[in-house]
């Protein structure tokens, strides 16, 4: 079993032995040590409040309880939402001024897995500078509880589903008229986590017919809950069996939307974000953020409407800095992750889907049509495992030697542009592995980029 503890929160499995998975004790400890990080970066003067929210796992409820009770126990005030999707707990986050947030979820992982990932008072992921204090705090294991009268208390236990829809909803990008009057019949796989509960109250609001799979939340994923296509078999039969429109699929946290086409092929996970950047740049001309391991095809996209296209290094946290500092009008990941700072900076499924409905009926086109507009590319994910031993850092420093003549990027391992694609090699922060990710305008040759560096290492 495992338990990882990085600068985002701490992850693991369900049961077993303390510090070897997430058990109560570990929820604890850590819910403390982040207790005890607010306070040193808040006002002392007050009550602290910190917002939490949590997807629909079998351990949820469970893990929700300790960390409620946890805070309470720190002297922080608690607003418990319950079921909420990633981004509504962000949103929830500065919607109640609150000086931080915990979200229970281990996004796309198996059901045996559980995570607490932590926020700011701005409902955005932690600094590496914050992550890396509270994981020392938590080390250290030693801390002063407040007395009886100076307990926390929970302030509030209302859902933040419709405020989130009611935001989203009210867009000027989010064409509402537009949508229904299209009458959009539509698949959804929410893969019976918190996606089952808004998203098909979203689509409905916006006049759509909604036909429900696995959307019970109920923790019991019907699938492997990653949105890539061997895990979309069913949907692509039911939008097909359907006649539907569309299919949309959320991830457990619903911060990532995979498309499935009307024919029941996937429209792509990595053209989720380019779709929803191309409606956005004809409407908003900017800049767009993508990280190092996304498709070039958001960068084509860009410049075709004469914007500016920057690489951050991979993590939503990384990204988002990235945005900010550029002023980007729209940004993300490859992995179906839109970020629309107009809404707030986070991941948002919901997002994403009421700009793509809008691009959608606006050029009153089927989706398949939709997707064949862009730049076709083909990513290659690859790994190299390596012994512990091995210095990686020196085998990514050699590497970058050896490409010296192409364009290269080591702000995130070593990411190699050539004329014809790219290859992207970083290592993991928790096992002893060389993550290789290509792309190239053929499988093929993705996959022969891919081949000649991995032979190089």
């Amino acid at each position: 079993m495992t338990l990882i503890k990085s600068i985002s929160g701490i992850r693991g499995t369900i049961g077993g032995s303390t510090a070897d998975n997430l058990t109560p004790i570990d929820i604890t400890k850590f819910a403390a040590a982040y207790a005890t990080w607010l306070k040193e970066h808040s006002d002392c003067s007050r009550k602290l409040k910190v917002v939490i929210g949590r997807d629909a796992r079998i351990s949820g409820a469970m893990v929700s309880t300790i960390v409620e009770g946890t805070l309470l126990g720190c002297g922080v005030d608690v607003i418990n939402i319950g079921l909420a999707s990633t981004p509504t707990t962000e949103m929830a986050v500065t919607a109640h001024s609150a000086d931080g947030g915990i979200i229970i979820t281990a996004s796309h992982n198996p059901k045996q897995w559980n995570a607490l990932k932590l926020l700011n008072s701005r409902g955005e992921f932690l600094s590496d500078a914050d992550g890396k204090r509270i994981l020392e705090i938590a080390e250290k294991d030693s801390y002063i509880f407040p007395e009886v009268d100076s307990l926390g208390e929970v302030i509030d236990r209302s859902s933040y589903n419709q405020q989130h829809i009611d935001q989203v909803l009210s867009l000027p990008l989010v064409d509402q008229d537009a949508i229904k009057s299209h009458r959009f019949r539509i698949v959804v796989d929410a893969v019976n986590s918190v996606g089952g509960v808004i998203v098909p109250e979203l689509l409905r609001q916006l006049g759509a017919e909604v036909i429900e799979l696995n959307c019970e939340p109920n923790g019991e994923f019907a699938h492997n809950p990653e949105p890539i296509p061997a895990n979309l078999t069913q949907i692509s039969e039911a939008v097909i069996k359907h006649k539907a429109d569309l299919g949309i699929v959320v991830d457990p946290d619903v911060d990532r939307l995979a498309l499935v086409n009307e024919d029941g092929t996937m429209f792509g996970e990595e053209y989720t974000l380019v779709a929803v950047a191309d409606y956005v740049l004809d409407h908003t001309p900017g800049d767009t953020v993508s990280n190092l391991s996304s498709s070039r095809a958001l960068r084509d996209v860009t410049r075709s409407h004469n914007g500016n296209y920057s690489a951050a290094a991979v993590g939503e946290v990384n990204v988002v800095a990235k945005m900010k500092q550029t002023g980007a009008v729209i940004g993300g990941e490859g992995n179906g992750g839109v970020i629309y700072p107009e809404l707030h900076y986070g991941r948002d499924a919901l997002v994403g889907i009421g700009l793509i409905l809008s691009s959608l009926a606006q050029k009153n086109i089927k989706i398949s049509e939709l997707r064949s507009y862009y730049p076709e590319y083909f990513i290659s994910k690859n790994r190299i495992d390596l012994s512990p031993e091995i210095d990686v850092d020196k085998i990514l420093e050699k590497i970058k030697g050896l490409y010296s003549n192409e364009e290269i990027c080591d702000i995130d391992g070593v990411k190699i542009d050539f004329a014809d694609g790219w290859v992207h090699l970083r290592k993991s922060n928790t096992e002893p592995i060389i993550r290789i990710y290509s792309e190239a305008a053929t499988e093929v040759r993705a996959e022969e980029l891919a081949r000649q560096v991995m032979n190089n290492i």
